[in-house]
């Protein structure tokens, strides 16, 4: 991983609305960074920017020592996990998991071995087999360590409410609890 830098990033839309107005931050290497503010403040939009989904009107964003402002998406090795997140209900957890990996061709090995690093981190190994049907609704919250860090690469931008509110991005339970029906 490497420190992702917004230096002065502004985003004006072609209305004259400002969405962004000259943030500076560094999320250092292996940092937790979170974004804190009222609806509207302009959060999703700084890590759309980040992520290569919007445009920056100024200002510049760099990870690791390249300036990536005016690169695609697809070169900026991220991902990004909305909030409000669609599963795919004939998958199994560990398939929607594995999703966008499997897109992105990574070898099989890889993938498995990625996809057990999360499921252990998420305390999802007993689930990995069930659809996300068989699994308890919630709250709808996200957990901030959810599938991106399955799908991206290097690095992972989300938006997330709070953590004491977790849940599982897969099934939507919570983490190591007995929440979810039996397989």
């Amino acid at each position: 991983m490497s420190a992702i830098r917004v230096e002065n990033v502004h985003k004006t839309y072609a209305n004259g609305s400002a969405a962004v107005r000259g943030v500076d931050l560094t999320a250092e290497d292996g940092e937790f960074l979170v974004l804190v503010g009222p609806s509207g403040c302009g959060k999703t939009t700084l890590l759309r920017m980040i992520a290569g989904l919007e445009t920056v009107s100024s200002g510049r964003i760099v990870i690791g020592d390249k300036d990536v402002t005016h690169v695609p998406p697809q070169e900026r090795d991220l991902a990004m996990v909305f909030q409000d997140y669609a599963l795919y209900p004939h998958m199994t957890v560990v398939d929607n998991l594995a999703f966008g990996l499997r897109l992105s061709k990574m070898p099989r090995i890889e993938r498995e071995q990625r996809v057990a690093r999360v499921a252990a981190t998420l305390g999802l190994q007993e689930l990995l087999d069930r659809r996300p049907a068989r699994c308890q609704a919630a709250s709808g919250s996200v957990s901030p360590w959810d599938a991106p860090s399955s799908e991206s690469r290097r690095h992972s931008s989300w938006t997330s409410r709070s953590r004491t509110s977790m849940r599982c991005c897969v099934c939507r339970c919570a983490p190591s609890s007995r929440a979810c029906t039996s397989g």
